[in-house]
């Protein structure tokens, strides 16, 4: 059968939304379990977001070496490799018994993460360039989804059965995704290198020669706090609205799918509109209407009316990562990608281990509405940042021209 493009897409569609789906179908109650399994009562909110940030933390730190592998061995491997470890890091979970064990295994996991971002990898280096920004709004989507369909598997688990038993479903969907990338996942245009490995110093010493990749790596960073400032504190919030403690899985996970569902919806549109206006105005529209969407979570002091905001925030940021990874794609070379959207992801990883801690830090000193007040300014300033010369590169075409230059630019700085 020959290659489809197409075809890759949708498989790793699949993939990626079973991996993304374990991820939320177990991680977002995590503040429950640490209460109602392991006994944690005292600083829940300080432990929830350490447990959350050290899997990010160790993420980011690993990302470069896995990139480099997935330069020289293929991104397909990683696939593999984090499909399988994570399936096994899951049923871990599953038969932890402290709050200490939730701690290293959060560590390993994090060591050992990256299907996502390998398979965004795959995308931009086998698909063609004038479909790529439409392949990765497509490749959003997955986690959208996932987002929608994992709380909501997550919260009804919890509800009837224990948030323990999210993790063994987990564990099931990481397997699932392993041998989906084991066995119809295709990378026809990769061939193994014979050149020896690239150090991490060599590719952190390319990538700071790229001031355009540095810059939106930046973006990524600190769009990937302002999600996880939050994130981890939904459920307490909800519960702070007036849910019962019975009902707090159900209808936390009812509100985290609101977003997902409207990323679902918004994502290709975003996707297609960006190849049309361009990337930076994509980004602004997202930050801009992101940060007014969080300003306005502050005055719903019901679950329905701080759902429907959420899913009206949710419209808007859906243009943010898929921007973001179309703006990767354009100012890179094909043979420096897996680097880069490995330090892609550790940009993200940053962002969303710094996250977790300061929501943390901030809910135990402050009040959650006051995390959504700076959670919203801090959007506003990076949609501001953009209009600034330093970003003026998200200002010309994005015409094939434009992409074609870029990469030229970059074999000539290899050189």
């Amino acid at each position: 059968m020959s290659y489809s493009w197409k075809r890759n897409l949708f498989i790793l569609w699949i993939g990626s939304f079973l991996i993304s789906a374990a991820y939320s179908v177990s991680i977002p109650f995590m503040s429950i379990f640490l209460q109602d399994d392991l006994g944690v009562s005292d600083h829940l909110e300080a432990w929830t977001g350490t447990i959350f940030a050290v899997a990010f933390l160790t993420s980011a730190l690993i990302a470069p070496f896995w990139g480099s592998i997935a330069d020289k061995y293929g991104r397909k491997l990683m696939m593999l490799r984090a499909g399988f470890c994570l399936s096994i890091t899951y049923f871990l979970y599953f038969i932890v018994q402290n709050p200490y064990e939730l701690f290293f295994l959060r560590i390993l996991e994090g060591l050992l993460a990256g299907y996502i971002p390998s398979a965004i990898a795959l995308i931009a280096t086998n698909t063609p360039e004038k479909h790529v920004g439409y392949a990765l709004g497509i490749i959003s989507t997955s986690t959208a989804a996932s987002s929608i369909v994992g709380p909501l598997i997550g919260g009804v688990v919890s509800h009837w059965i224990g948030p323990r038993d999210t993790f063994m479903v987990s564990s099931i969907m990481a397997f699932i995704a392993f041998l989906i990338a084991l066995f119809w996942v295709k990378e026809p245009h990769f061939k193994k290198s014979s050149a020896k490995r690239s150090s991490v110093i060599s590719d952190l010493k390319e990538a700071a020669s790229n001031q355009n990749l540095i810059l939106i790596l930046f973006l990524v960073f600190l769009t990937s706090t302002s999600i996880m400032i939050l994130e981890p504190l939904l459920t307490i919030y909800v519960l702070q609205l007036g849910s019962s403690q019975s009902s707090a899985s159900l209808n936390s996970g009812i509100i985290f799918s609101a977003v997902g569902v409207a990323t679902l919806i918004a994502a290709p549109f975003w996707g297609k509109f960006g190849n049309k206006i361009g990337d930076g105005k994509v980004l602004f529209i997202g930050l801009l209407g992101g940060g007014i969407g969080n300003l306005l979570q502050i005055i719903f002091s019901n679950l329905i009316g701080f759902g429907i905001i959420r899913f009206v925030y949710g419209l808007f940021f859906a243009a943010v990562f898929p921007a973001l990874n179309a703006s990767i794609v354009r100012n890179t070379d094909p043979g420096f990608r897996g680097r880069a959207f490995s330090l892609n992801q550790m940009a993200n990883q940053l962002g969303l281990m710094l996250g977790p801690v300061i929501g943390g830090f901030l809910a135990t000193h402050l009040s959650i509405p006051i995390v959504f007040l700076i959670n919203g300014i801090l959007l506003l300033i990076v949609a501001i940042l953009l209009k600034t010369p330093k970003f003026s590169f998200y200002k010309s075409s994005n015409s094939m021209e434009m992409d074609k230059q870029n990469v030229g630019v970059n074999k000539i700085r290899q050189n």
